[in-house]
Protein backbone atom coordinates (compact mmCIF):
# COMPACT_ATOMS: atom_id res chain seq x y z
CA UNK A 1 0.00 0.00 0.00
CA UNK A 2 1.48 3.51 -1.06
CA UNK A 3 1.47 5.42 1.58
CA UNK A 4 -0.07 9.25 0.73
CA UNK A 5 2.48 12.27 0.79
CA UNK A 6 1.50 14.97 3.66
CA UNK A 7 1.50 18.43 1.96
CA UNK A 8 3.34 21.03 3.91
CA UNK A 9 2.04 24.72 4.15
CA UNK A 10 4.59 26.34 2.65
CA UNK A 11 5.40 30.10 2.39
CA UNK A 12 7.99 32.31 0.05
CA UNK A 13 9.86 32.70 -3.04
CA UNK A 14 12.95 29.64 -4.18
CA UNK A 15 15.07 31.19 -7.00
CA UNK A 16 15.01 28.26 -9.37
CA UNK A 17 18.19 27.24 -11.82
CA UNK A 18 15.83 25.91 -14.45
CA UNK A 19 17.58 23.47 -15.62
CA UNK A 20 18.53 22.49 -20.04
CA UNK A 21 15.50 20.40 -21.35
CA UNK A 22 12.55 20.83 -18.38
CA UNK A 23 9.65 22.64 -19.25
CA UNK A 24 9.05 25.69 -16.57
CA UNK A 25 6.35 23.53 -15.53
CA UNK A 26 8.36 20.24 -15.07
CA UNK A 27 10.85 22.70 -13.17
CA UNK A 28 7.69 23.53 -10.46
CA UNK A 29 6.42 20.42 -10.47
CA UNK A 30 9.88 18.72 -8.99
CA UNK A 31 10.38 21.43 -6.92
CA UNK A 32 7.02 21.40 -5.60
CA UNK A 33 7.35 17.66 -4.51
CA UNK A 34 10.58 18.62 -3.32
CA UNK A 35 9.41 20.78 -0.69
CA UNK A 36 5.54 19.07 -0.25
CA UNK A 37 4.29 22.24 -0.50
CA UNK A 38 0.11 22.52 -0.93
CA UNK A 39 0.63 25.20 -3.50
CA UNK A 40 3.12 26.69 -5.48
CA UNK A 41 3.56 28.40 -8.80
CA UNK A 42 6.38 29.87 -11.08
CA UNK A 43 6.74 33.35 -12.60
CA UNK A 44 7.45 33.79 -16.52
CA UNK A 45 7.66 30.75 -18.34
CA UNK A 46 11.06 29.82 -19.64
CA UNK A 47 11.66 27.50 -23.05
CA UNK A 48 13.14 23.82 -22.36
CA UNK A 49 15.98 25.31 -24.04
CA UNK A 50 16.96 28.11 -21.48
CA UNK A 51 17.94 27.84 -18.28
CA UNK A 52 18.82 30.40 -15.79
CA UNK A 53 16.33 32.29 -13.20
CA UNK A 54 13.06 30.67 -12.07
CA UNK A 55 11.17 32.35 -9.19
CA UNK A 56 9.18 29.76 -7.76
CA UNK A 57 6.16 30.95 -5.62
CA UNK A 58 4.93 28.98 -2.65
CA UNK A 59 1.96 29.29 -0.45
CA UNK A 60 0.91 33.08 0.33
CA UNK A 61 3.95 34.28 -2.33
CA UNK A 62 1.81 32.91 -5.23
CA UNK A 63 -0.84 36.12 -4.85
CA UNK A 64 1.78 37.95 -6.28
CA UNK A 65 3.01 35.53 -9.02
CA UNK A 66 1.56 37.67 -11.85
CA UNK A 67 3.81 40.44 -10.69
CA UNK A 68 6.83 38.72 -11.19
CA UNK A 69 5.68 37.69 -14.23
CA UNK A 70 5.35 41.74 -15.24
CA UNK A 71 8.63 42.21 -14.24
CA UNK A 72 11.48 42.91 -16.34
CA UNK A 73 13.80 40.17 -17.43
CA UNK A 74 17.59 40.07 -18.37
CA UNK A 75 19.04 37.46 -20.71
CA UNK A 76 22.05 36.58 -22.12
CA UNK A 77 21.72 34.44 -25.58
CA UNK A 78 24.17 32.68 -27.82
CA UNK A 79 23.44 33.11 -31.38
CA UNK A 80 24.67 31.84 -34.11
CA UNK A 81 24.56 34.05 -37.61
CA UNK A 82 24.72 32.16 -40.94
CA UNK A 83 22.20 30.27 -40.31
CA UNK A 84 18.31 29.54 -40.32
CA UNK A 85 16.11 27.37 -38.38
CA UNK A 86 12.38 26.06 -38.70
CA UNK A 87 12.18 27.25 -34.93
CA UNK A 88 14.41 29.54 -34.60
CA UNK A 89 16.86 27.64 -32.47
CA UNK A 90 18.96 24.58 -32.55
CA UNK A 91 16.11 22.28 -32.50
CA UNK A 92 14.78 23.19 -35.85
CA UNK A 93 15.80 22.10 -38.96
CA UNK A 94 18.01 23.97 -41.33
CA UNK A 95 16.12 26.55 -43.70
CA UNK A 96 19.05 28.30 -44.77
CA UNK A 97 23.04 29.12 -44.65
CA UNK A 98 25.35 31.91 -45.59
CA UNK A 99 28.75 31.90 -45.33
CA UNK A 100 29.95 34.70 -43.39
CA UNK A 101 32.35 36.58 -40.82
CA UNK A 102 30.04 38.44 -38.52
CA UNK A 103 32.07 40.93 -36.38
CA UNK A 104 31.75 42.19 -32.57
CA UNK A 105 31.98 45.51 -34.30
CA UNK A 106 29.47 45.00 -36.77
CA UNK A 107 26.87 43.48 -34.58
CA UNK A 108 27.49 46.43 -31.92
CA UNK A 109 26.77 49.00 -35.00
CA UNK A 110 23.41 47.08 -35.21
CA UNK A 111 21.92 46.60 -32.13
CA UNK A 112 21.04 50.77 -31.07
CA UNK A 113 17.87 49.54 -33.59
CA UNK A 114 16.73 47.05 -31.71
CA UNK A 115 16.90 49.01 -28.16
CA UNK A 116 13.49 50.70 -26.92
CA UNK A 117 9.91 50.10 -28.15
CA UNK A 118 10.22 47.72 -31.02
CA UNK A 119 7.30 45.42 -32.61
CA UNK A 120 7.65 41.70 -33.02
CA UNK A 121 5.56 38.91 -34.31
CA UNK A 122 5.31 35.86 -31.69
CA UNK A 123 7.01 32.41 -33.31
CA UNK A 124 4.66 29.63 -34.10
CA UNK A 125 7.51 27.73 -31.89
CA UNK A 126 5.96 29.41 -28.83
CA UNK A 127 3.32 28.86 -26.15
CA UNK A 128 1.34 31.48 -27.57
CA UNK A 129 -2.32 30.42 -27.19
CA UNK A 130 -5.02 30.55 -30.34
CA UNK A 131 -8.20 29.22 -29.73
CA UNK A 132 -7.12 27.69 -26.80
CA UNK A 133 -4.06 25.00 -28.09
CA UNK A 134 -0.51 26.98 -27.71
CA UNK A 135 1.01 27.99 -31.41
CA UNK A 136 3.49 25.32 -31.40
CA UNK A 137 0.99 22.13 -31.53
CA UNK A 138 -0.02 24.28 -34.76
CA UNK A 139 3.62 24.54 -36.03
CA UNK A 140 3.93 20.96 -35.37
CA UNK A 141 0.69 20.32 -37.46
CA UNK A 142 2.35 21.77 -39.89
CA UNK A 143 -0.12 24.89 -40.17
CA UNK A 144 0.69 28.61 -40.40
CA UNK A 145 -1.24 30.79 -38.46
CA UNK A 146 -1.02 34.87 -38.63
CA UNK A 147 -0.39 36.31 -35.64
CA UNK A 148 -0.57 40.22 -34.50
CA UNK A 149 2.31 42.46 -33.85
CA UNK A 150 3.08 43.00 -30.49
CA UNK A 151 5.29 46.15 -28.91
CA UNK A 152 7.99 45.06 -26.58
CA UNK A 153 10.52 47.12 -24.94
CA UNK A 154 14.64 46.68 -25.11
CA UNK A 155 15.77 48.14 -21.99
CA UNK A 156 19.58 47.14 -23.15
CA UNK A 157 20.95 45.33 -25.32
CA UNK A 158 24.99 44.33 -25.90
CA UNK A 159 27.31 41.94 -27.12
CA UNK A 160 29.58 40.59 -24.80
CA UNK A 161 31.61 38.64 -27.40
CA UNK A 162 31.81 37.28 -30.40
CA UNK A 163 33.54 34.81 -32.13
CA UNK A 164 33.76 32.08 -34.98
CA UNK A 165 29.98 33.66 -35.82
CA UNK A 166 28.49 33.08 -32.34
CA UNK A 167 27.81 36.28 -30.32
CA UNK A 168 27.11 36.36 -26.53
CA UNK A 169 24.73 39.08 -26.10
CA UNK A 170 23.11 40.42 -22.99
CA UNK A 171 19.47 42.01 -22.74
CA UNK A 172 17.11 43.18 -20.68
CA UNK A 173 13.74 43.84 -21.51
CA UNK A 174 9.55 43.81 -20.90
CA UNK A 175 7.48 40.62 -20.22
CA UNK A 176 6.46 39.24 -23.47
CA UNK A 177 9.72 39.72 -25.48
CA UNK A 178 10.81 36.42 -27.64
CA UNK A 179 14.37 36.46 -27.51
CA UNK A 180 14.50 33.65 -30.45
CA UNK A 181 13.07 36.18 -32.43
CA UNK A 182 15.19 38.95 -31.49
CA UNK A 183 17.83 37.13 -32.96
CA UNK A 184 16.69 36.11 -35.69
CA UNK A 185 16.12 39.85 -36.48
CA UNK A 186 19.11 40.77 -35.72
CA UNK A 187 20.74 37.72 -38.57
CA UNK A 188 17.89 39.51 -40.36
CA UNK A 189 19.62 43.45 -40.00
CA UNK A 190 23.12 41.75 -40.65
CA UNK A 191 21.64 40.11 -43.81
CA UNK A 192 22.97 36.40 -43.49
CA UNK A 193 20.25 34.88 -40.81
CA UNK A 194 20.60 33.69 -37.34
CA UNK A 195 18.87 31.63 -35.02
CA UNK A 196 19.61 31.06 -31.13
CA UNK A 197 21.89 28.43 -29.78
CA UNK A 198 21.82 29.14 -26.03
CA UNK A 199 19.72 30.87 -23.82
CA UNK A 200 20.18 31.58 -19.79
CA UNK A 201 17.67 34.45 -17.72
CA UNK A 202 20.03 36.04 -15.33
CA UNK A 203 17.74 38.18 -13.53
CA UNK A 204 14.19 38.67 -12.90
CA UNK A 205 13.42 42.03 -11.57
CA UNK A 206 15.54 42.00 -8.58
CA UNK A 207 16.08 38.19 -8.30
CA UNK A 208 19.62 37.08 -9.90
CA UNK A 209 21.14 33.87 -11.02
CA UNK A 210 24.23 34.43 -8.57
CA UNK A 211 21.50 33.56 -5.78
CA UNK A 212 19.90 30.58 -7.38
CA UNK A 213 19.64 26.95 -6.25
CA UNK A 214 19.70 24.33 -8.96
CA UNK A 215 17.66 20.81 -8.79
CA UNK A 216 20.42 18.57 -7.88
CA UNK A 217 21.19 20.95 -5.00
CA UNK A 218 17.85 20.52 -3.25
CA UNK A 219 17.68 16.92 -3.93
CA UNK A 220 20.74 16.52 -1.39
CA UNK A 221 18.99 18.63 1.27
CA UNK A 222 17.19 18.45 4.52
CA UNK A 223 13.86 19.70 4.94
CA UNK A 224 15.25 22.66 7.23
CA UNK A 225 18.21 23.39 4.28
CA UNK A 226 15.60 23.70 1.41
CA UNK A 227 13.13 25.28 3.52
CA UNK A 228 16.12 28.33 4.62
CA UNK A 229 16.83 28.89 1.12
CA UNK A 230 13.02 30.77 0.77
CA UNK A 231 12.95 33.98 0.39
CA UNK A 232 9.97 36.24 2.14
CA UNK A 233 7.02 36.46 0.49
CA UNK A 234 7.32 40.00 0.00
CA UNK A 235 10.13 40.01 -1.90
CA UNK A 236 8.13 39.33 -5.07
CA UNK A 237 6.65 43.36 -4.61
CA UNK A 238 10.07 44.61 -3.30
CA UNK A 239 9.88 47.13 -6.38
CA UNK A 240 6.86 48.50 -4.48
CA UNK A 241 6.88 51.43 -2.16
CA UNK A 242 6.00 50.35 1.44
CA UNK A 243 3.62 52.17 3.78
CA UNK A 244 2.92 51.25 7.33
CA UNK A 245 -0.37 51.13 9.54
CA UNK A 246 -0.62 51.60 13.13
CA UNK A 247 -2.39 49.27 14.74
CA UNK A 248 -6.47 49.80 14.29
CA UNK A 249 -5.74 50.28 10.24
CA UNK A 250 -3.58 47.05 10.82
CA UNK A 251 -6.79 45.17 11.95
CA UNK A 252 -9.44 46.82 9.26
CA UNK A 253 -7.26 46.30 6.73
CA UNK A 254 -6.52 42.39 7.40
CA UNK A 255 -10.47 42.04 7.56
CA UNK A 256 -10.22 43.69 3.67
CA UNK A 257 -11.65 47.09 4.53
CA UNK A 258 -10.03 50.22 3.17
CA UNK A 259 -8.44 52.59 5.65
CA UNK A 260 -7.64 55.77 6.20
CA UNK A 261 -4.44 57.08 6.76
CA UNK A 262 -3.03 60.54 7.43
CA UNK A 263 -0.13 61.84 5.36
CA UNK A 264 1.10 62.07 1.56
CA UNK A 265 0.55 58.49 0.37
CA UNK A 266 2.14 57.40 -2.56
CA UNK A 267 0.26 56.97 -5.63
CA UNK A 268 -0.50 53.21 -6.97
CA UNK A 269 0.21 49.68 -5.53
CA UNK A 270 1.55 49.23 -1.94
CA UNK A 271 3.45 47.03 0.23
CA UNK A 272 1.61 46.94 3.31
CA UNK A 273 2.94 46.43 6.67
CA UNK A 274 2.20 46.76 10.28
CA UNK A 275 3.63 48.84 12.90
CA UNK A 276 5.59 45.74 14.11
CA UNK A 277 7.23 45.27 10.63
CA UNK A 278 4.87 41.98 9.77
CA UNK A 279 3.85 42.42 5.88
CA UNK A 280 0.00 42.34 5.28
CA UNK A 281 -0.53 42.52 1.90
CA UNK A 282 -0.62 44.88 -1.37
CA UNK A 283 -2.85 48.01 -0.85
CA UNK A 284 -3.78 51.00 -3.58
CA UNK A 285 -5.05 53.99 -2.71
CA UNK A 286 -8.69 54.89 -3.64
CA UNK A 287 -9.88 57.97 -5.73
CA UNK A 288 -11.15 58.97 -2.55
CA UNK A 289 -8.01 58.55 -0.53
CA UNK A 290 -8.39 55.43 1.16
CA UNK A 291 -6.01 52.76 0.99
CA UNK A 292 -7.53 49.38 0.19
CA UNK A 293 -6.41 45.84 -0.03
CA UNK A 294 -5.79 43.99 -2.66
CA UNK A 295 -3.99 41.07 -1.90
CA UNK A 296 -4.01 40.41 1.66
CA UNK A 297 -1.43 37.58 3.04
CA UNK A 298 -2.02 35.03 5.98
CA UNK A 299 1.12 34.65 7.32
Amino acid sequence: MQIKRIKRAVHGVLLLDKPYGFSSNQALQKVKWLYQAQKAGHTGTLDPLATGVLPICFGEATKFAQTLTDENKTYVASVKFGMTTSTGDKEGAVLSETACHVTFDAITQILPAFQGEITQIPPMYSALKFEGKPLYEYARAGVELTRAPRQVHIHEIAVLSCRDNIAEIRVTCSKGTYIRTLAEDIGHALQVGAHLVGLQRTATATYQIADTVTIESLETMSVEDRDALLLPVDTAIHGLPKLELHADAAYYFKQGNPVWLSGIIPAGELRIYSEQGLFLGLGVQQSDGRIAPKRVVNL
